[in-house]
């Protein structure tokens, strides 16, 4: 059974830093995407960052582009997202999602955490 655990979510000011983890297990994921999605209350659920399976490609949206980097440790089936000069539009649910894709689309992703809340104060 695939089990994403994410952490790392909390409550920090405009302009700090926040790094989410996402573990992975029941499977090898070698042949999977890792990605990040975030969902703000009252808007449409956002790809933030995807870590391809195919080699060291990565995807960040141009909303977070520049402030946040995506990256996977492959043996440990882990991914992570390091977040630097949040914003309070930041705020959202971060989801980790796993799936045998390279798009960058919700719902080619099988697999999802259960979330982690990540707020912004301004």
């Amino acid at each position: 059974q695939v089990q994403l655990v994410e952490s790392g979510g909390g409550l920090v000011q405009a302009g700090d830093s926040l790094r989410l983890s996402c573990a992975a297990s029941g499977r090898s994921f070698s042949t999977y995407s890792m990605g990040w999605l975030r969902r703000a209350p009252g808007k449409e659920r956002e790809f933030v960052a995807a870590s391809f399976w195919s080699g060291d490609s990565t995807y960040i949206a141009d909303s977070v582009k520049g402030r946040f980097t995506i990256s996977r440790d492959a043996a440990k089936d882990t991914v992570c997202l390091q977040m630097n000069s949040l914003k309070p539009e930041d705020t959202a649910v971060y989801y980790c999602a796993v799936g045998r894709t390279a798009r960058v689309r919700a719902g080619a992703y099988e697999h999802w955490g259960q979330g982690t809340q990540v707020t912004v104060s301004s």
